[in-house]
């Protein structure tokens, strides 16, 4: 008796600091979206910005980059979730926005935690886990009611894209999750090889599609393009991948729309944007019962 309770104590304060890591991380990207979109986007080349921030990635990680000990095949699989969670996404991301507003955009990135679940269940050759997907759509509903704002008539294009790199950030996270699993390896050796695999995609992008005439022009610029790098690309991606690889995925899927409520409330309380507060509360209010009912439900069926 006195083991079992001793076990359950470790179990969750473990699953507590995993879940720290993901809160930090999403934190951190909270404030990523409002620095880009407040001094990159329209004034840095897209695709430069992208190179940057996956090469000084990259770098950071390069001291833990080793062949040894590591199969060719997991090599290759690492680096396609680099292309995937870090490079194609971004494809599918920024030219979007060609077709569809900003609040669409935020709109239509919230049906991610619903391609978590399932990807992972396909990907496991799992039968589809009924309870992990509604509480992944009641996070979904809790992200609409924050977001939601007046659809264009012509969006169609537009929402492809966006559930293009919904997918796609979706299928890496999931994919790493389970090479884990699969291959188990230290961690920081193997988030080498997905940095390099975005770096090889990213700068496809920049050379078919990147604008030499529209680099950085100012200190601060720079200065935010090395923080992407090094802070919210090098170790914030690493610790959310990481966590991803701690927590089970009903967890994971919901945990991808906290970041609405807290990105909102960073450009709310930074910059002054206007907010409707009685929509911000109850959709995150909903964000965070679907996780508390995920985390009873997963308690229930391990009982």
């Amino acid at each position: 008796m006195l083991s079992q309770l001793i076990r359950s104590v470790s179990s969750y304060f473990l699953y507590s600091s995993i879940m720290l890591y993901l809160i930090f991380v999403t934190i951190i990207w909270s404030f990523s979206f409002s620095f880009i979109g407040v001094y990159i986007s329209g004034q840095v080349d897209t695709w430069f910005a992208v190179v940057m921030r996956v090469v000084l990635a990259f770098i950071t990680f390069l001291p833990f980059l080793h062949f040894r000990n590591i199969k060719l095949k997991t090599l290759f699989l690492l680096m396609g979730v680099g292309a995937c969670q870090l490079g194609v996404m971004y494809f599918f991301y920024y030219n979007s926005f060609q077709y569809i507003s900003v609040p669409e955009v935020l709109l239509f990135t919230i049906f991610t935690p619903i391609y978590v679940t399932v990807i992972y269940d396909l990907l496991q050759r799992h039968p589809l886990r009924l309870s992990y997907l509604f509480t992944a759509i009641i996070a979904v509903i809790g992200a609409a009611i924050i977001r939601y704002d007046h659809i264009s008539a012509n969006f169609i294009i537009g929402f492809l894209l966006i559930q293009g790199a919904n997918i796609v950030f979706a299928l890496g996270q999931v994919g790493y999750k389970r090479i884990m699993e699969v291959y188990p390896m230290p961690q920081h050796q193997a988030f080498a090889w997905v940095y390099f695999g975005a770096v090889i995609v990213a700068s496809f992008g920049w050379l078919l599609f990147g604008d030499a005439s529209k680099l950085p022009t100012t200190n601060l610029q720079w200065g935010i393009i090395i923080w992407l790098g090094i802070v919210a690309s090098g170790v914030c991606y690493f610790l959310w991948n990481f966590g991803a690889t701690k927590v089970d995925s009903g967890t994971l899927a919901i945990m991808n729309n906290v970041v609405i409520p807290t990105g909102i409330l960073v450009n709310v309380v930074i910059w002054h944007q206007s907010l409707d507060w009685l929509r911000f509360i109850l959709g995150s209010v909903v964000i965070v019962l679907a996780l508390l009912l995920h985390y009873k439900i997963k308690n229930r069926s391990l009982s």
